[in-house]
């Protein structure tokens, strides 16, 4: 009996080191589902396409995205741990959370300005205006300005514009209102310039309200960040790892002329809810190739905030202690190693 059970003993230790040499790569092994934050616009194209092209599946990480409202309530729900993931945009309002030690952590970049044009951001002026001689931004001074908020990217985005002019926010009048509401505005006559992204940029001008002013001011600006809830990033490093590698994949597809794919317009149109018609030949934001941010220019932005009085403390914000630049590598490493 014994010597029976000697060989089932040997017998299962081969079958054990048999299976080990087929198990799973550690890439395609189950890993818990995560779900990110995201905005229905172009910006987050390459989250649309991780997930509609099974990028995401390829890494072996199970994804869901969820629609958002802004940034403000995407870092108060990684923080507190009801969501795992979401993309934001830099502004006063993230520099004051990350300096009070927001539980996040920052793995890499979300877009940025190219550095041509036309630009995706630009700078308009109302037809009205134009029409009325105003023709340069230094015929705005004194005029009503539209601007998205007073503590984000467009703020300093049109701020940056109006010092093409040797102007500041303060020699305009600034009027809050998002960008949809721009055309609006251009058309009643309640604004002379704003702020716009694509599509409404695009539309403004075929529908004659808008022309471009300027569109040279932000180049290569960073405009947003991929963020994870950093217990969760403790807990589960290889499955943000295998979704930063299925974003990094999408991310390259669309800056190396994915955007001419009908597919990918479908799938980017499916989660914008803007006809493909009216997302085909449009400028658009980028991203780095291998992800990483670009220090400077956030911390560019930062001073500006600081400079408006709009940030909390001293100094620059914690940024480096929470930006997980080694994820970011080894989403790289998982990439180059499926090529």
């Amino acid at each position: 009996m014994s010597s029976i059970n000697r060989r089932d003993l040997m017998a299962a230790a081969a079958a054990v080191a048999l299976a080990s040499s087929f198990a799973l790569p550690a890439w395609a092994q189950e890993q818990p589902k995560l779900e990110f934050l995201y905005s229905p616009y172009a910006d987050y194209a390459p989250f649309f396409v991780a997930k509609e092209f099974g990028f995401f599946d390829e890494f072996g990480v199970e994804v869901t995205l969820s629609p958002k409202g802004d940034t403000a309530e995407t870092i108060q729900m990684l923080a507190s741990g009801n969501i795992e993931a979401g993309g934001a945009t830099w502004g006063a309002s993230l520099f004051n959370a990350l300096d009070r030690g927001a539980t996040v952590a920052i793995i890499a970049t979300l877009a940025r300005m190219p550095a041509t044009v036309p630009s995706p951001s630009p700078f308009m002026v109302s037809q009205a205006a134009w029409d009325a001689g105003i023709r340069t931004v230094a015929d705005l001074k004194g005029k009503r300005v539209g601007i998205p908020g007073p503590g984000g990217f467009g703020m300093y985005s049109v701020a940056k514009a109006l010092e093409k002019g040797g102007l500041t926010i303060e020699d305009v009048e600034a009027v809050f209102l998002p960008p949809p509401a721009t055309a609006a505005a251009f058309a009643n006559g309640a604004l002379e310039a704003g702020w716009s992204i694509e599509p409404f940029a695009q539309q403004l001008e075929k529908q004659g309200f808008g022309r471009r002013l300027v569109e040279d001011h932000t180049f290569g600006t960073e405009l947003g960040l991929i963020a994870f809830n950093q217990d969760f990033v403790a807990a589960n490093e290889e499955a943000v790892v295998r979704f930063m590698a299925g974003y990094l994949k999408a991310a390259r597809l669309l800056d190396n002329g994915g955007w001419k794919d009908d597919k990918v317009v479908e799938v980017v149109s499916k989660y914008t809810g803007t006809e493909p018609d009216t997302l085909r030949g449009i400028p658009y934001t980028v991203r780095s190739e291998d992800g990483a941010i670009d220090m400077a220019s956030v911390r560019e932005q930062e001073e500006f905030f600081r400079k408006r009085g709009a940030l909390e403390y001293e100094g620059q914000a914690k940024i480096d202690a929470v930006y997980r630049l080694d994820l970011l590598k080894s989403a790289n490493d998982l990439l180059a190693s499926k090529k």
